[in-house]
C-alpha cells in the first residue's frame, strides 16, 4: 500500500493506493483551515501501515512540515516529497527550470499520458486556473496560469469601492445586478481563457487535443464550456501514483514549484 498526498492551494487531499491499481481503498481531504490534524488523524485511525507516503505540494514549508509531522505521528516516517523534474514517465517538461513549473501541473500530464489520453489540453480549476498543452509524445508545450473565477471575484470586490453583490450571483449572458454581472464576468472569463488556449493549441498539437478539466470548480465550470470536456479525477494524486511506481532517474528532494 501507498499513502498519496496532494497538497493543494485550498485543501490536502489524500488516497490509499493498493499495488497495481488505481482503484483508492480509502481517501479524503481537509481544508487548511479547518482542524488538519485531527482530521487527518481520525481518518487514518485505521488504515494499514503504507510501505511508503509519496507527497506533492504546491503550499508554503511550514504546511509541508505540518503535514511531515502528522505523518510521522501516525506512521512513524516521513513523506517523499516529488518535485518537478526535467521529464519523467514518459512527459517532458516545457520550462527553461523545470522545478519552477508546479508539480500538480506535472503530475496531472503524467496521469493524463499513462492514460493514454493526450494530446490533450488539462485545465485545473481552483483557486488559481492552470491551463497546458501536452502532445501525443509526451512533449509538453507550456501552459498559462490567471485566477481562478472565485479568486477573480474576490479580487474584484477587495480593490474596488462600490462592486459590492448584495448575494452570490447567477451566471447568465447578460446580467442586470452587481451580483450577477460579477459572477458572471469571472466564469465566464474563465471559460473564454479555457476554449480559446484549447482552439489555438490545435494545430501545434497535430488535431483537436482532449480537454480535460480537474480541481475543485471543474465540475461548475464544464456545462459553461462550448467544448467537449472531459471530467478529470484526482488527477494530481493519479498522477502521483505512477511516478511513485516508476523509478527516478534523479533524486526527487528539491526545489518547491511555483504554481
Amino acid at each position: 500500500m501507498k499513502l498519496l498526498l496532494d497538497l493543494g492551494n485550498t485543501r490536502l487531499k489524500w488516497a490509499l493506493q493498493p499495488p497495481h491499481s488505481m482503484q483508492w481503498v480509502a481517501h479524503g481531504a481537509a481544508l487548511w483551515h479547518e482542524d488538519v490534524a485531527g482530521l487527518l488523524t481520525s481518518a487514518w485511525a485505521g488504515l494499514p501501515q503504507p510501505e511508503m507516503v509519496g507527497a506533492a505540494s504546491v503550499v508554503d514549508a511550514a504546511r509541508e512540515a505540518r503535514t511531515t509531522a502528522i505523518v510521522a505521528r501516525r506512521f512513524g516516517c516521513e513523506p517523499v516529497w516529488l518535485r518537478t523534474p526535467a521529464q519523467a514517465c514518459g512527459v517532458r517538461n516545457a520550462y527553461a527550470e523545470p522545478r519552477r513549473l508546479g508539480v500538480d501541473r506535472f503530475l496531472a500530464m503524467v496521469a493524463a499520458h499513462a492514460a493514454g489520453q493526450t494530446p490533450c489540453v488539462l485545465v485545473g480549476a481552483g483557486t488559481a486556473l492552470t491551463l497546458d498543452a501536452l502532445a501525443a509524445d509526451g512533449r509538453h508545450l507550456g501552459g498559462l496560469i490567471a485566477p481562478g473565477p472565485q479568486l477573480m471575484q474576490q479580487s474584484l470586490l477587495d480593490r474596488t469601492a462600490l462592486v459590492r453583490p448584495e448575494r452570490p450571483g447567477v451566471i447568465m449572458e447578460l446580467a442586470d445586478n452587481t451580483a450577477d454581472a460579477v459572477a458572471s464576468g469571472c466564469w465566464q472569463a474563465a471559460v473564454a481563457l479555457i476554449e480559446r488556449f484549447a482552439t489555438r493549441m490545435t494545430p501545434r498539437l497535430g488535431g483537436v487535443p482532449t480537454l480535460i478539466l480537474d480541481g475543485g470548480d471543474a465540475t461548475r465550470l464544464a456545462p459553461l464550456l462550448s467544448l467537449p470536456v472531459q471530467l478529470g479525477r484526482d488527477g494530481v494524486l493519479r498522477g502521483l501514483a505512477v511516478w511513485a511506481d516508476t523509478p527516478m532517474p534523479e533524486s526527487p528532494v528539491g526545489l518547491h514549484g511555483d504554481g
